[in-house]
């Protein structure tokens, strides 16, 4: 079959100026040269199809043609959609769509609202068989806006806007002042809303991050016999109270910094796409420099998704524990913390993928047992020296054991006897060391040597996938 890219069009259309919104331009901006092959003819259709390569990996990808009705899907234009994503199922190759379009066409009418809906459809079923990346270039609207939301991850180019209802409908029906930029832009989507997973700064930016995971879900590598270390000690601060920012640590796991999915929304918890080792990772960690570090409702949610996305596409989790609790309050109770955060203890629970935890600090409560825990099939479970591990802190736990002993005690004394009694508490109820005699932690590494022990449990554990969709938590 013809193999066509930008240059193509480019020598087609002479010395006429290459229109960007064209698909065949966008894709090749996609796509490695001179990999391009049509699976779906030019027409009228407002879609265009092809299979490709993204640094040698093959994909499917299409794109909205937002030159043509404004990219509004029709009948024929979703029946090209939905042909991809059986090429891409059949073929078991991850899915990448450029979308700019104002949703379904108005003048087909229920024609294509079925139309849409089968696109719908097709994405459910692919859920958790192939990767499904977005890429929203322009405007998408109505159905335009859910067919990305049903995909594992959305990338959103500066211009992109994503909203069910534009600005005119949304003022007219409730009377509010907005325009597309505050109604669907980059900054309610990437801090509040929590449908972006990727705001890029332009076009360009947003097929490189495209690319890049596209790589790292298509190719996943083995894990390499050997890697550097690095001494991760002088990143955390010697006062263990004192908070820190976590992505450091993250970006020195990994061979080099990876795709951060979600970066401002819910930052108290990182999630993270990387290579260890040269093998594809999860990383999930705390980050004390947000809210201490606590579980709250958005970032158990954020993180439950992760977990189920890495674990259908057999993407091994690294784990990094640093947390205090659950965040306390009754914006949190009424925010559903209760049914949220049990969306990532069933996450873990439910994972089939090899996950790795390493506490470098404390864990706490009830989010110790969230983040990976041996009683929810950790894998491996280490412990950097000096770690926490408890119901609560030994002097929290204490204020509340031994009350009434400190009520008792002299004011000048009670200073000194709190102390005393927090020491005996972390003995004889938590502690490392009665964490690793219960065997809930396996093993105490130095931080020097904590790339190399991961990486010896990610060759040696049995590779392993979920048998589960992406729903969209």
């Amino acid at each position: 079959m013809t193999v066509l890219d930008s240059r193509t069009v480019a020598d087609a259309a002479g010395a006429a100026a290459v229109d960007h919104r064209d698909p065949l331009v966008r894709l090749g901006h996609l796509l490695d040269e001179g990999s391009i092959r049509p699976i779906t003819p030019e027409d009228k259709s407002g879609v265009r199809a092809v299979a490709g390569r993204v640094e040698g990996v093959p994909v499917v990808a299409f794109c909205s043609d937002a030159r043509v009705q404004g990219g509004a899907m029709g009948a024929e234009g979703c029946e090209h959609i939905v042909h991809a994503y059986d090429v891409a199922v059949r073929e078991r190759v991850p899915i990448i769509g450029l979308w700019h379009s104002g949703g379904a066409r108005l003048a087909e009418g229920a024609e294509s609202l079925h139309a849409v809906g089968r696109v719908f459809a097709a994405m459910t079923k692919a859920s958790g068989v192939v990767p499904q990346i977005s890429v929203v270039v322009g405007p998408v609207a109505g159905g335009g806006a859910y067919g990305p939301a049903l995909t594992d991850i959305v990338i959103l180019a500066d211009n992109g806007r994503i909203f069910v209802t534009g600005p005119d409908v949304v003022r007219s029906v409730t009377g509010e002042e907005t325009d597309m930029a505050s109604l669907g832009g980059p900054e309610p989507h990437s801090k509040r809303s929590g449908v972006v997973h990727v705001v890029t700064k332009d076009e360009p930016e947003a097929m490189l991050r495209a690319r890049q995971l596209a790589c790292l879900l298509g190719h996943q590598g083995r894990v390499r016999g050997d890697v550097d270390e690095v001494d991760f000690g002088t990143l955390l601060p010697d006062n263990p109270r004192r908070a820190y920012d976590v992505h450091p640590l993250v970006n020195g796991l990994l061979d080099e910094p990876g795709v951060e999915l979600h970066p401002k929304w819910a930052p108290n918890i990182v999630t993270t796409l990387g290579r260890l080792g040269g093998r594809t990772v999860g990383v999930i960690a705390n980050n004390p420099m947000r809210l201490g570090g606590c579980l709250d409702s958005t970032s158990a949610e954020k993180a439950a998704r992760f977990v189920r996305m890495c674990d259908a596409f057999g993407v091994p989790l690294v784990v990094l524990v640093d947390v205090p609790g659950y965040l306390p309050g009754v914006g949190q109770e009424h925010d559903g913390i209760v049914r949220r955060g049990a969306k990532l203890l069933h996450a873990f629970a439910e994972a089939s993928v090899p996950r790795i935890t390493l506490i470098t600090r404390k864990a706490y409560g009830g989010a110790y047992i969230a983040m990976n825990s041996r009683s929810l099939g950790a894998t491996r479970v280490f412990a950097w020296p000096g770690i926490q591990v408890a119901v609560m802190g030994a002097v929290a736990a204490v204020r509340i054991l031994k009350r009434r002993e400190l009520a008792a005690a002299p004011e000048e004394e009670r200073s000194a006897l709190e102390a005393r009694l927090a020491e005996e508490h972390e003995k004889t109820a938590g502690g490392l060391q009665r964490a690793l005699d219960l065997g809930v932690i396996d093993e105490v590494i130095e931080p020097a040597k904590t790339r190399g022990a991961i990486a010896r449990v990610l060759s040696q554990a049995t590779p392993a996938r979920g048998a589960h969709g992406n729903i969209p938590l």
